[in-house]
């Protein structure tokens, strides 16, 4: 390999500050620290600087490294331990101390991943991951080494649980997650049952690391019903840690009993139920405490909380009162509140549904187990004792259980034997009889135990069918103590069946591997413990012979142990007699050798309860305590009718003898259930090591791991492994790592898995020591770590070339500096030198001379060159001239002809350019002069539409007053015959007045006083009546004058109006003429095309010219349309396809003619400056084409046109006729109005008047109504003082007769004052008669009017109709002037609309067409393919237009149900399509843009002032819609965070292959490969994503976005949470992943940062703040790279990382794993230095971010910039039954 190409790998395998250190070669000394590095390679053989592990008292394995080379046959070994003293180390040639493993392999996540496998190795790899990287997790092939850190961690919060789900073991770094990941992945796949087996010992953490695991299955296997199983199934661990948990001297809560919790699965993998089958509880712990220990947690929450009112009752106190919970001496745990988690257990009691009366039931039975504890037993001699029955805890124990105090007191002091003659009942001595309490309360304890477990299995239970199940297995690992009991026995019993099959499962995966890749099987062999446990379980074991001395009724257990003896010692290698002992034996288990005690042996077997006591127990009124003690009892199994397993071998089945009842038999036939149950399961396994007895936080000791590294199987999968080949790697790992070993012929190879072949084969000649697999390369211990040595040498021989050549270079660089000052220096001195000896006066004068004679004879030819190059330049200046003058005269003269070329083309083109606009601008104005008189006779139309309901009005009015006149004549017919009645009696008056005229006479006096008063107040009332009359009358004439002048003013606008119809039809005609005239033009010079066809080329020319001014064309077209440029985009699509069509059709025309020939005449500059307007030739066969179109059209329409105009002359001429016959027609109704006006005047002159005909007349005009209802007012007033007036009179004549009746003397003269009054009231009759013939002739001209209204009305039908025709001959006009210009505007491909509309900008629609429009517009739209050719927003444009409809209607309950409607189908809309982005994206667009219309023409000032003029005319004016538009904000945000999380699951699986995994910059991997053999089932079925997938999704989502027409605050929004999410995952992955925490992970991740930063400048979201979401992750990637050793090293990072809390920080530092041997790690006291420094930070002590954080969302006001009016309804959306106003 080259210098060149070795270099560059080296450069790119190391470092930057090696790199830095390289290349840095003015410190000599540097450099050779750099290679005093590379010095410490590994050897394949033993040999200097090698390094090995050997043993230690205190340490176990120390390392030491090898200071002189080891020959074959040496005696001793030269060593160098690590604190610089030499040793020499005795060695056996054939056991030679192991290696040690290179610094690059420590510290891996997988034990099995290390070359060198041995107990050394992987004691020192865990304390490399415990103590200094704080990492309490390590997979050792199949198992999960779990370190008790007693100290609380971060990393189990849900967060975690979420980002391991999903992953494939060995993906992320160790965790209980990960293996709880991985059996529910394979339950899910493979549809078989599972089960975690947690083991260790006390205090090693099993409980935590199981309550963990059922948490995870808890969490990502909710189900979404509401019965809350997976809540149920937790809250079972703290009730059974509450009575199975207590304190011991290892362990504040250590578990006394083994569970197994089996929890259930349903087809879609969701819990529905869980069981617990519990094992040998520590039932002893309950009356007997060792030191610093405690009875169960239960005992002393209890007494906690005596004092509360529900628990008074129990009599308790606190714990230091009674015996079974003070005998440890220590009742209380530092840091735990036995309070509160009485609290806490009473609430999980609630919850798996017990009652507080059950609860209180439970807690009588344990308050009673201490109050048996305290009854004082005394001894009353040497062979009895005696209970008083007085004793206060006897009292209350029977109490609470509803016990006889009498029997209770007499049976615990004695014992009943029945013989086969007899029943003696036997006195107990003292010791006897607290042994017989004791085991009273051990009893009733375990009962209620299994009760406990019992009811919470039937609180888990379910009642659908399960489909899986993981069961969780929390049992005790192997246990030896310095004294070894039957407890110890049965927990190392079962310690032993696990073991095997432990065993073999771990031979079976390793045979499944070998056979997957192909890899010859050969028998490996491993321990196999079947000898231990035949000797405990087999027939004549140990089981069996202490059951049998049980059965024996003096058996005893020195007679057991001297069985043992007889048939093991001597005879069974594992069992063993202790020397110095008699009352013990040992058993080789499989981890060390037990001594166990054989004192309570048989006792505890039997686990008996006297019967006379049993029987007391068992006539309890206390139910529950009764039924502990039921006879035969049936048996429940917890798993009786749930679990059907299948053991996958062959298993002993128990014997069925009647001894089957001891503890031993009970615990064995519960194993034999369990080993069943496991077998038929996927094991997968957790052991949990108590690091060190102190309990101190990360303390590591190495003797106490060893020794349960030794007792939990771990070195047993270790020796396994590497029997074999224990290092596994795949072929792109091995190349990428050793890529360097290769040769260039090795590379140039095509296939990796070949060049991989061929590498081992040249590198290692033993082809033993590696096999090649499918996919993997397998190697034997060593061959790695060799392989690192060999690549190692590498690199340093690269070094030492790279040194080699940067130190010549240096020392050449220097010595030709040096060389070149020497000369320098040299050439200084001996100018010196020389000068000093040539300095004298003859030589002075010589030098003098000599510089004269130089400076003439210089002087002189100077000269002369001079003359003659300035001869020569004066020659070049006047022919370059001349040529010069000549090119810009020919160049003059060129231009000027073209000046007057251009200057005739210039004025031909304006000439046709004018000619063209003229005729454009003709077409326009005919255009819009058609529409305008089109308009005009809409007006004129409605102007007649009014007159006739004027006209109607007014009949109807005068009907009214007819109606009136009526009501009048008919009072005056009833005043006559009230007159008729008053003549009738004055007759009969006047016989009486005859008679009694002398007695009138003598009051004649007085009456004519009194006539003379009573004409005196007639007067004065007729004068006021005729002043108040002449007032009206006068007001009344004003009006009549006003509505006079009025009508003459109407009249005269009717005639103006009239005049400009006649001038408009005139100029009409004009525009037809010249129309016609134009058309003439047209065809003349279509006849001179056609004749001078020959002269084409002219013509293309001229159309070149032409072509020219279109664009100004378009341009003033453009400019008369400015009302369309909302549409403009729409305008340009159409222009492109009429450009295609027009494309086909000019290639049809172009076959007519002879192009070739036209081509071929044309120059190529001719033809160059034909395109270089672009569309020229399409222009031109445009414009041929319009103009064939014209012409046809013309002469096939020229007859029509000539015959149209001319009726419609006609039509003209009879609509002035009949616009006269109105005039008329107007003139007469006015006269008849004259007429009126007289009449009325005349009866007003006689104080006579008609008060509603002014009513008849003010109803012309509205602002008259005032004055009408002013005058009705008046009238009524004046009929009510005529009654009065015809009262008073009626009252006077009465008051007459009474005195003409009383005063007969004034007879006489009251004849005269009747005659009088009679001659008045005839002249009143005639007055009525007068006024009578008065209303018949005004009846007679309202007849006669009347008649001309409806003559009036008939006529203007009549009118109507001719102006109907007129419309529809005009229309007819219309659209073939329409015709005309469309044709015009396709030869000059502009798009003119004809005869523009005026829209309101709403929509109108039927009620029972709303759910038509919800179901179309919002629930069938599909926004693909249509989203495209839209304005942004435009159903929610449509929905607006419809609610304006409405509330321009004032409808409120339409309104109402419109956006009900429209908010109901937004959420259905949304209901349907949860998952569905692009919808998600198109309906929050719609209805921001929906919000948006409600606020900007709401009439809000604060929304109108962005609107512009014409758009507040559109505001809504009837309905407040405020409210609205707030349940349309929480829609828009309840959209928002749905469309969040749909594009997070999308962009998730991304983020971690692309920002983490993938590498963007090549040749510089960021991985180390391991060699980490995954579980079979954790198959990478994912696909390789990259940084590009990560930018593809997000340009998806922005494209997607603005094409739905999103608001770009919200654009922003969303990518800033996108970003936030992108930062969050990749840097929660690196906290869980320590081999991706690298310096070269480093740059890996800041160049995809910098990707994304690159894509949010293309996208313009610079703004967004989504960059600083990345800072985090981007502190964190700088946290990789920075050096990290010096305290300003520490100091710099705690000012830098600001983003980063201290936990995440000390946990990238504790992570951080160098790739290669160059790098160095960071030390634990530098971690403490930045931890030190980070301490004064108060921030969250959480490692994970939360990836479900959402920042809160604003929805700007954004102004919609489209006119409503100009909105068109693509027909796509199917909305043909709305329309547009």
């Amino acid at each position: 390999m080259a210098v060149a190409e070795l270099y560059t790998q080296v450069i790119l395998c190391v470092p930057e500050r090696i790199r830095a250190a390289l290349l840095d070669m003015e410190d000599g000394g540097r450099v050779w620290r750099v290679c005093g590095v590379l010095k410490l390679s590994l050897s394949y053989s033993v040999g200097q600087y090698n390094r090995v592990w050997i043993p230690d008292p205190e340490e176990v394995w120390k390392s030491a490294e090898i200071a002189k080379d080891y020959r074959v046959g040496d005696k001793v070994l030269r060593l160098l331990l690590e604190d610089g003293t030499e040793l020499d180390y005795s060695v056996d040639p054939e056991s030679l101390p192991p290696l040690r493993n290179p610094d690059i392999l420590v510290g891996e996540n997988d034990l099995t991943a290390l070359s060198y496998l041995h107990e050394p190795a992987v004691l020192h790899n865990l304390r490399i991951r415990f103590a200094e990287s704080k990492l309490i997790y390590t997979y050792s092939g199949i198992i999960l080494v779990a370190m008790n850190p007693y100290k609380q961690l971060p990393i189990y919060g849900d967060a975690i649980i979420h980002a391991y789900s999903g992953q494939n073991m060995g993906d992320m770094d160790p965790h209980i997650f990960a293996v709880a990941e991985e059996a529910y992945k394979q339950m899910a796949r493979n549809n078989k049952n599972q089960s975690i087996i947690v083991s260790g010992e006390s205090g090693a953490g099993k409980t935590v690391s199981a309550r963990y695991a059922m948490r995870y299955f808890a969490t990502v296997s909710k189900s979404s019903s509401n019965t809350h199983v997976e809540d149920k199934v937790l809250a079972s661990n703290p009730i059974t840690e509450a009575v199975g948990n207590a304190k011991t001297t290892r362990n504040d809560n250590s578990s006394r009993f083994g569970k197994y919790t089996e929890i259930s699965f349903d087809e879609k993998n969701q819990i529905i139920g869980a069981n617990m089958r519990t094992y040998l509880l520590e039932k002893s712990r309950v009356v007997f405490q060792s030191e610093n220990e405690r009875n169960y947690h239960i005992f002393y929450q209890l007494c906690a909380s005596a004092q509360q009112s529900e628990f008074k009752h129990l009599k308790l106190g606190s714990a230091e009162e009674f015996n079974y919970t003070r005998m440890g001496g220590s009742t209380v745990i530092e840091g735990v509140n036995d309070r509160a988690d009485m609290v806490e257990t009473q609430k999980t009691f609630t919850l798996l549904g017990f009652k507080e009366d059950f609860q209180m039931d439970v807690f009588k039975i344990l308050a009673a187990i201490l109050h048996l504890g305290n009854v004082q037993i005394t001894a009353v001699g040497n062979e009895r004792s005696l209970v008083n029955e007085d004793d206060s805890h006897l009292k209350v124990f029977c109490e609470l259980l509803g016990l006889e105090r009498g029997k209770v007191a007499q049976w615990l002091c004695n014992r009943k034997i029945v013989t086969t003659s007899e029943t003696v009942v036997k006195p107990m001595t003292r010791p006897q009889a607290v042994n017989a309490r004791d085991a009273l309360a051990k009893k009733i304890y375990a009962h209620l135990f299994d009760f406990i477990v019992e009811r919470i299995n039937q609180a888990l239970q379910f009642s659908g069918k399960q489909h899986t199940f993981i069961g969780v297995l929390d049992i005790y690992g192997f246990e030896t103590f310095d004294v070894n009991s039957f407890e110890q026995f049965c927990i190392n019993y079962a310690n032993e069946k696990l073991q095997q099959q432990f065993n073999l499962h771990v031979f079976k995966l390793e045979q499944e591997e070998y056979m997957k890749e192909d890899i010859p099987w050969t028998l490996i062999d491993f321990y196999d413990n079947q000898a231990v446990i035949d000797l405990i379980e087999a027939k004549m074991g140990i089981l069996e012979l202490l059951d049998e001395e049980c059965l024996l009724p003096h058996g005893t257990d020195e007679n057991w142990l001297q069985k043992l003896y007889n048939n093991f010692v001597n005879k069974n290698p594992l069992f063993e007699k202790p020397r110095m002992s008699n009352t013990s034996f040992i058993i080789q288990h499989f981890a060390d050798k037990v001594e166990y005690k054989c004192e309570g042996f048989l006792e505890k077997n039997r686990d008996t309860v006297y019967d006379m006591l049993v029987e007391i127990l068992r006539a309890s009124k206390f139910h529950l305590c009764a039924n502990f003690f039921i006879e035969n009892p049936v048996p429940s199994s917890p798993f009786g009718s749930v679990i059907t397993v299948k053991s996958a071998k062959q298993v002993i089945k128990p014997n069925n003898k009647h001894f089957r009842s001891t503890v031993g038999s009970k615990f064995r036939s519960s194993l034999y259930l369990l080993m069943e149950t496991l077998n038929a399961t996927t094991p997968h396994y957790v052991r949990c090591i108590k690091p060190n007895d102190e309990k101190l936080p990360f303390e590591f000791d190495s003797k106490r791991i060893v020794q349960q590294l030794r007792a939990c199987g771990v070195l047993e999968t270790i020796r396994i492994s590497a029997q074999s080949y224990p290092s596994r790697w795949t072929y792109i790992e091995f190349y990428s790592r050793f890529g360097i070993l290769m040769t260039k012929q090795e590379l140039s190879f095509s296939d990796k898995k070949e060049v991989c072949k061929v590498v081992l084969h040249r590198l290692i000649q033993d082809s033993n020591q590696y096999q090649f697999g499918k996919t993997k390369i397998f190697f034997r211990a060593g061959q790695v770590a060799y392989l690192e040595k060999l690549r190692l040498d590498k690199l340093r021989q690269g070094c030492v070339v790279i040194q080699k050549h940067i130190r010549g270079w240096l020392q050449r660089k220097k010595f030709l500096r040096e060389k070149q000052a020497a000369l320098i220096i040299q050439q200084y001195f001996r100018g010196q030198q020389t000068v000093r000896k040539a300095i004298t006066a003859t030589a002075l004068k010589e030098a003098w001379a000599a510089i004269v004679i130089q400076k003439y004879c210089r002087g002189y030819l100077v000269r002369n060159l001079y003359q003659l190059i300035r001869v020569a330049t004066i020659t070049i200046q006047a022919y370059t001239r001349g040529f010069l003058a000549r090119r810009k005269y020919r160049k003059m003269l060129k231009e000027h002809k073209a000046v007057i070329l251009q200057k005739y083309a210039r004025a031909w083109l304006a000439r046709r350019r004018f000619q063209n606009i003229r005729r454009f601008v003709l077409n326009i104005q005919l255009t819009y002069r058609v529409q305008r008189l089109q308009k005009k006779l809409e007006d004129q139309n409605k102007e007649n539409h009014g007159l006739v309901e004027k006209l109607t009005s007014l009949a109807a009015l005068r009907a009214s007053d007819t109606e009136k006149i009526q009501k009048l004549e008919s009072e005056l017919d009833r005043a006559a015959t009230h007159r008729h009645n008053y003549e009738e009696k004055g007759r009969r008056y006047k016989a009486a007045v005859e008679e009694k005229l002398a007695k009138l006479q003598k009051h004649n006096s007085e009456l004519e006083i009194q006539k003379e008063q009573i004409q005196l107040q007639l007067q004065e009332k007729t004068e006021e009546l005729k002043e108040k009359m002449d007032d009206l009358t006068k007001q009344l004439f004003d009006d009549v004058q006003k509505e006079e002048r009025q009508r003459i003013l109407l009249e005269k606008s009717f005639e103006l109006k009239t005049q400009d119809y006649e001038k408009q039809i005139w100029s009409l005609q004009e525009e037809m003429k010249a129309l016609k005239n134009e058309k003439i033009q047209l065809q003349h010079q279509l006849e001179e095309e056609r004749v001078t066809s020959d002269g084409l080329r002219g013509d293309v020319a001229r159309l070149n010219k032409q072509a020219k001014t279109i664009s100004e064309f378009e341009k003033e077209i453009e400019l008369l349309q400015s009302q369309k440029i909302d549409v403009e985009k729409h305008v340009q699509s159409q222009k492109r396809e009429m450009r295609e069509k027009m494309s086909e059709i000019t290639k049809q025309l172009l076959d007519s003619y002879d192009i070739e020939d036209v081509r071929s005449r044309l120059s190529v500059e001719d033809l160059e400056h034909l395109n270089e307007d672009g569309e020229l030739w399409f222009a031109y066969e445009g414009l041929k084409k319009a103009t064939r179109v014209l012409e046809t059209h013309f002469q096939s329409q020229k007859d029509c046109y000539e015959k149209e105009i001319e009726a419609l002359n006609f039509k003209v001429v009879h609509l002035s006729q009949e616009i006269n016959h109105l005039q008329k027609l107007f003139r007469e109704e006015n006269d008849i109005n004259e007429s009126i006006r007289h009449e009325v005047t005349r009866l007003t002159s006689e104080n006579m008047m008609i008060p509603d005909f002014k009513q008849q007349i003010s109803k012309l005009e509205k602002q008259k109504q005032d004055l009408e209802i002013r005058l009705n007012e008046q009238t009524e007033n004046m009929k009510g003082k005529l009654e009065e007036l015809t009262n008073q009179l009626y009252r006077n004549r009465e008051e007459e007769g009474t005195r003409r009746k009383t005063i007969e003397a004034q007879n006489e003269i009251h004849t005269k004052e009747k005659e009088k009054l009679m001659d008045k009231i005839q002249e009143m009759q005639e007055a009525s008669e007068h006024l009578k013939k008065q209303f018949e002739t005004e009846s007679e001209v309202k007849s006669s009017f009347r008649q001309e209204a409806s003559r009036l009305t008939i006529e203007n039908r009549d009118l109507e109709e001719e102006l109907d025709m007129k419309d529809r001959v005009i229309k007819k006009l219309q659209d073939q002037v329409r015709t005309l210009t469309k044709t015009i505007e396709k030869a000059n491909d502009v798009h003119l609309s004809s005869g523009p509309k005026e829209y309101l900008g709403m929509l109108e629609y039927k009620r029972e067409d709303e759910a038509k429009l919800i179901q179309n517009l919002i629930l069938d739209l599909k926004p693909r393919g249509v989203v495209v050719n839209m304005i942004p927003g435009l159903p929610a444009h449509i929905l607006f237009m419809c609610v304006r409809y409405a509330d321009s209607l004032n409808d409120a309950s339409m309104v109402k149900s419109l956006m009900n409607s429209t908010i109901n189908g937004i959420k259905q809309v949304i209901k349907d399509h949860l998952e569905d982005f692009e919808m998600l994206s198109f309906w929050l667009a719609n209805t921001c843009h929906f919000l948006n219309c409600l606020k900007q023409y709401s009439g809000e000032e604060e929304f109108m002032k962005h609107n512009s003029p014409h758009q507040n005319k559109n505001c809504l004016n009837n309905f407040d819609l405020s409210e609205y538009r707030q349940i349309l904000s929480d829609v828009a945000i309840r959209i928002y965070h749905q469309f969040i999380i749909v594009m997070e699951n999308n962009i998730q699986p991304i983020i971690v292959p692309g920002m983490l995994e993938y590498e963007s910059l090549q040749g510089i991997s960021g991985l180390k490969p391991t060699g980490f053999r995954k579980r079979s089932s954790s198959i990478d079925d994912t696909d390789a994503y990259t940084m590009t997938s990560v930018l593809q999704q997000l340009s998806y989502f922005y494209t997607t976005m603005c094409q739905n027409g999103l608001d770009a605050e919200l654009v922003r929004q969303a990518v800033k949470q996108l970003f936030f999410l992108i930062g969050a995952v990749t840097l929660n992955s690196l906290f869980l992943r320590k081999d991706m925490c690298s310096c070269r992970k480093g740059m890996q991740i800041r160049c995809n940062i910098s990707y994304l930063e690159e894509w949010l400048k293309d996208k313009n979201l610079q703004n967004s703040l989504a960059k600083e979401t990345l800072e985090p992750l981007s502190q964190a990637a700088w946290l990789l790279q920075v050096k990290k050793t010096t305290d300003s090293d520490a100091k710099e990072i705690f000012e830098r990382c600001t983003s980063l809390s201290a936990v995440q920080i000390i946990k990238i530092l504790n992570s951080y794993t160098p790739i290669d041997d160059f790098e160095k790690r960071v030390t634990p006291s530098f971690v403490r230095k930045v931890q030190a420094l980070l301490n004064s930070r108060e921030d969250s002590s959480q490692l994970m971010l939360d990836t479900k954080y959402l920042f809160q969302v604003t929805f700007p006001f954004t102004p919609s910039p489209h006119a409503l009016e100009m909105i068109q309804i693509p027909s796509s959306f199917k909305l043909g039954f709305l329309n547009r106003l």
